[in-house]
């Protein structure tokens, strides 16, 4: 059962976006010398090896059985299809204008919240909804240099990541968050595992090539990445999810500051106003939702 500690959900919220946004900074690193196939096996092998580890040493064997085994598969291949999709959108986009587009998913996690539950969603929650759709335009500007082919890679990631948060908050409740973490690594790894035998040449021969710099960014995507989700899935645990949403805005910000660091990239005005529009709008829905459920009934009228 989810219990409300706010207090300790907020630095894991916090810390998981960093990890988050180092994880993309390894991402596009990887994504110029290594295929998809190779990053996304090596990352969900690392995740499975690690979290098995965890469940085995806090629950036994009592900890690898699930009672939702739809809602982690359905959750695993949310995931991978995120993943897959991050890596090409990085492979084209800077990291702060891409982390700026799938940060819209917070108001699209609040919009199909609101309708799941039957609650209307009234004129100034749609005047959020639209004003971070708004900063999406602003951030690819259709006709700019960042608009294209490429664009529409990070649009479809941001509609799997709402499904993957809304999994994520509801298997927080259901499921122990190491357990669900291990199902999430292993469905990955063994969806992978098809790809990586059809070339198993072509890896071996890259494996070999491959200089110590590389090998160490692909292990550390694999463990930012297990550490960041499994952080996501536990302050889910403790706190609405609507009570967090504000502070994964922080991702905007470590990723502006890597991307610059990394990359030598600094967004322009016209992309700093587009992502300052998607955070705001992001927060007035996320306290909307959170007044919401801290009135009393008589004064709970949705906004």
């Amino acid at each position: 059962m989810k219990t409300s500690h706010p207090g300790g959900a907020i630095p894991m919220i916090v810390v998981a976006a960093l990890l988050f946004s180092l994880m993309d900074a390894s991402t596009k690193f990887l994504g110029g010398v290594l295929s998809v196939v190779i990053v996304l096996w090596t990352r969900y092998s690392i995740q499975t090896a690690v979290m098995a580890t965890a469940v085995w040493r806090h629950r036994g064997s009592a900890g690898f059985r699930t009672r939702h085994p739809r809602f982690q598969l359905l959750r695993a291949l949310a995931l991978v299809l995120l993943s897959v999709l991050s890596f090409f959108s990085l492979r084209h986009l800077p990291l702060a204008e891409f982390t700026a587009i799938i940060m819209l998913s917070p108001v699209l996690v609040t919009a199909i919240a609101s309708r799941m539950s039957r609650m209307p969603i009234g004129l100034l929650r749609w005047s959020l909804l639209l004003g971070g759709f708004a900063g999406t335009l602003v951030v690819i500007r259709p006709g700019g240099a960042l608009f294209g082919p490429a664009a529409i890679l990070p649009l479809l990631a941001t509609g799997v990541a709402t499904a993957y948060n809304l999994l994520s908050s509801r298997l927080a409740v259901l499921e122990d968050p190491h357990t669900t973490q291990f199902y999430t690594g292993a469905i990955g790894m063994t969806l992978m595992l098809p790809m990586v035998a059809m070339q198993a040449g072509e890896l071996t021969a890259m494996f070999s090539t491959l200089n110590a710099t590389v090998l160490m960014v692909l292990v550390a995507a694999g463990l930012l990445g297990t550490a960041g989700h499994l952080l996501l899935v536990m302050a889910f645990r403790r706190a609405h999810a609507a009570a967090l949403m504000p502070f994964t805005y922080t991702q905007i910000a470590f990723a502006a500051a890597l991307g610059w660091v990394l990359f030598r990239h600094v967004p322009d005005a016209w992309a700093w106003c587009g992502m300052a529009l998607i955070a705001a709008s992001s927060c007035g829905s996320a306290w909307l939702d959170t007044r919401r459920r801290l009135a009393p009934p008589t004064l709970g009228k949705e906004q």
